[in-house]
């Protein structure tokens, strides 16, 4: 039987990893709102209401290696000039990083991070929504690496905003 001595790659390291390794840890709510502010009234509406949808990204070190991605998502529902719903969630996930260049790990956090935490903060704010006895809105998908790229760029930062009719 061949080990790797044998095939020329030297013998295996004793447990040592020194290859580059970034990944989730965990993910969860930090704080959700959800406001129906003229209920029962609201329902009567017969206007769909304009939906406005603000995103923030924010990351901090929280350990030796291991930083916090927080997805703050703002939604707020207005018909006919009245206030439907309002729904204000923060999200954050745990990120670990081992052996990775200091210049990779803001990038990683500002565009993979809330890629990989969006999902379940959309499926969050839908459900939310839902709960509040309206019809769940399931945000469009974004591009994290795009927008941290403009923001690089001097152009729109880690905000964002999106308007539009339910």
């Amino acid at each position: 039987m061949a080990d790797a001595t044998t095939l020329g790659t030297g013998p295996i390291a004793n447990g040592e990893d020194n290859a580059p390794a970034a990944g989730m840890i965990s993910q969860y709510v930090k704080d959700l709102s959800f406001e129906n502010p003229n209920a029962p009234g609201i329902y009567q509406s017969q206007t769909a209401p304009a939906i406005d949808v603000q995103f923030n990204i924010g990351a901090e070190q929280v350990g030796e290696e291991v930083h916090e991605v927080t997805l703050k998502i703002e939604v707020k529902a207005d018909s006919e000039g009245t206030v439907a719903f309002i729904v204000d969630l923060t999200y954050s996930g745990l990120f670990g990083f081992r052996n990775v260049p200091a210049d990779q790990i803001q990038p990683y956090l500002l565009a993979e991070g809330p890629r990989l935490l969006f999902p379940f903060a959309r499926r969050v704010v839908a459900d939310t929504i839902r709960d509040g006895g309206f019809p769940a809105l399931l945000l469009e998908p974004i591009d994290f690496a795009q927008l941290y790229m403009q923001q690089q760029q001097g152009g729109a930062g880690p905000n964002v905003s999106v308007t539009g009719h339910a």
